[in-house]
């Protein structure tokens, strides 16, 4: 796949319970996303949640995260979602991976071993500085809020 080209290397641990996955890996030449596996089996109950178990460990390099997202097929045969969408991963976190998800459907929902369950994001951080002032300046929105825009019409936009 193209991806190699711009690759950033990650070392990966894979630790004894990852034996016989494989690496989270793109499924698509143009996909922004790789799918990561379980290494554990789970059963969701509804309204259930389970940080599941990939086996692997991580060394993102500095200036980088990992964002972990829902598979949008799961989301919507199953509701199985991530609840913190999108997780991070920092780069300065060596422990396990393991992927928080909620079942929001209806039905007890199980996870197998091998299972792609998320997908994982490499992308850039920039990290912020307080500029403290009195005053922020003026926009055409200014102070509004949760559907001030309009746009839905049960806000009433």
């Amino acid at each position: 796949m193209n991806h190699h080209s711009q690759a950033v290397p990650i070392p990966v641990k894979r630790l004894p319970h990852f034996a016989g996955l494989e690496l989270p890996s793109y499924t698509t030449d143009g996909a922004s996303g790789m799918d990561v596996l379980a290494a554990e089996d789970v059963v969701l109950m509804p309204g259930g949640r389970h940080a599941v178990a990939t086996g692997l460990a991580l060394a993102i390099p500095a200036g980088y995260e990992i964002q972990v997202r829902p598979r949008s097929g799961l989301a919507l045969r199953h509701g199985i979602t991530v609840p913190n969408t999108p997780g991070t991963i920092d780069s300065d976190y060596r422990g396990e991976l393991k992927i928080i998800l909620i079942n929001l459907g209806e039905a007890i929902f199980e996870i197998r071993r091998g299972d792609r369950i998320a997908q994982l994001v490499l992308a850039p951080v920039v990290q912020a500085s307080w500029l403290k002032v009195d005053e922020l300046d003026d926009t055409h929105r200014g102070i509004g809020g949760f559907g001030s825009t309009g746009g839905v019409i049960s806000f009433g936009g």
